[in-house]
């Protein structure tokens, strides 16, 4: 059966996910979460999407995208595939690290938006890794409370629709 075409609305959001092939992890240490994080960073800049959240686990890969001019097929094959041949190299193997392509869900509404971020930065509290979003460092939870610098994350779009000011944006 052949596979449904993507269509690419500029400006659109999407919830994207990316699992390890077989359910395998495509994260073996520190170094491996860094070299994604200069992989985004660089997507970014080539390619002018943004990445509204995020969330990396052992396993899996959970983002919520704006995308601009470039499609969204484009952004995360060359993200995948330049991460899989880094992977690679580094564990000594070859072959697929990914399940098939990745998967995406339009984001049609700010409701929806808001949703999706905190599903993503709850995803290590119901995985059990920690008790808090806060407590683990591969989600922009953290950039979402200010404390992580990450460039290539904007919480400031999200944080408008849930108030005019950070305070009433986050509460205490």
């Amino acid at each position: 059966m052949a596979r449904g075409r993507r269509y690419h609305f500029p400006g659109a959001s999407y919830h994207v996910m990316l699992r390890g092939n077989s359910g395998d992890r495509i994260f073996f240490c520190k170094q491996d979460y860094t070299r994604i994080c200069l992989l985004i960073q660089e997507g970014v800049e080539r390619y002018g999407h943004r990445i509204l959240a995020y969330c990396f686990m052992n396993n899996h890969i959970h983002f919520a995208i704006q995308v601009g001019p470039v499609s969204l097929s484009r952004i995360m094959q060359n993200l995948a595939f330049r991460y899989a041949q880094y992977i690679n190299k580094e564990q000594e193997r070859v072959g697929h690290l990914f399940q098939g392509r990745f998967r995406s869900i339009l984001i049609d509404s700010n409701r929806y938006l808001k949703e999706l971020v905190r599903y993503i930065h709850l995803n290590p509290v119901r995985g059990g890794i920690v008790k808090l979003p806060e407590q683990y460092k591969w989600s922009s939870h953290n950039a979402y409370l200010g404390h992580d610098p990450l460039v290539w994350i904007e919480p400031n779009y999200l944080l408008s629709r849930f108030g005019a000011d950070k305070e009433i944006a986050i509460p205490r």
